[in-house]
């Protein structure tokens, strides 16, 4: 049952930053691609775990959910890059543009010479490898902006929480996204076993998400 649980933690989690959401509406500007990323997250892996566990009841093409997790990949990214934009006082926006590009290039040439994106039979490594790199970055980039700010208190700024949840979540999954399809090759009931790595690192981003919408508004939040 606690397997049940956790194979199913993608969809239910999300649950706990939109109720808590719901509650407290007043957020800044740069909540709404969060708020975005969960109600679109929410729909694809409500939808993804209902293929893996129903797929023997459903038409053979819809028995795979790999697709859906290279969509849920571009995304996230897409979402937490909006997120970043929009966080007051954070600078090294020449810097976060070249980040940019060369996520779109890394992408590309790994789509036109390594994966298929749209291969129903097999998990995309690299392309969740180059996601949580670059999400890493500009994690580690906010982190930089408000130590050169001499920011006192981060505890008290609610992108702080969203930060910290997106980097304990690609931190722990970027060596996993790495060699999960040689661990596939190698050992496919381990390499099941670790998604649930996977899946309690997801868990701690949304509670760090939640722990966001509770930390009282800034002065100079633009709501």
């Amino acid at each position: 049952m606690f397997q049940v649980i956790l194979d199913w933690s993608e969809a239910w989690v999300l649950l706990i930053p939109l109720a808590a959401y719901l509650l407290i509406r007043q957020q800044p500007n740069f909540f709404k691609p969060v708020l975005i990323y969960i109600c679109g997250a929410l729909f694809l892996n409500v939808v993804g775990d209902v293929i893996a566990d129903f797929k023997r009841y459903l038409p053979g093409w819809m028995q795979t959910n790999l697709v859906l997790y290279n969509v849920h990949s571009f995304f996230r990214f897409a979402c937490f890059i909006g997120f970043f934009r929009l966080v007051p006082r954070f600078g090294f926006v020449l810097f976060r543009i070249v980040l940019l590009i060369t996520y779109i290039t890394l992408v590309l040439l790994n789509y036109l010479f390594l994966e298929n994106y749209f291969d129903k039979n097999a998990i995309n490594g690299n392309l969740f490898t180059i996601e949580a790199y670059f999400l890493l970055i500009y994690c580690l980039l906010y982190y930089l902006s408000q130590l050169r700010d001499e920011t006192e208190d981060f505890r008290q700024n609610k992108e702080f929480w969203i930060v910290t949840g997106l980097s304990i979540y690609v931190v722990i999954n970027f060596f996993m996204f790495l060699f999960y399809v040689p661990m596939i090759q190698q050992n496919e009931l381990l390499a099941e076993k670790m998604w649930s790595v996977h899946n309690m690192a997801y868990i701690l981003l949304c509670l760090f998400i939640t722990k966001a919408i509770y930390v009282p508004l800034q002065p100079d939040y633009r709501v």
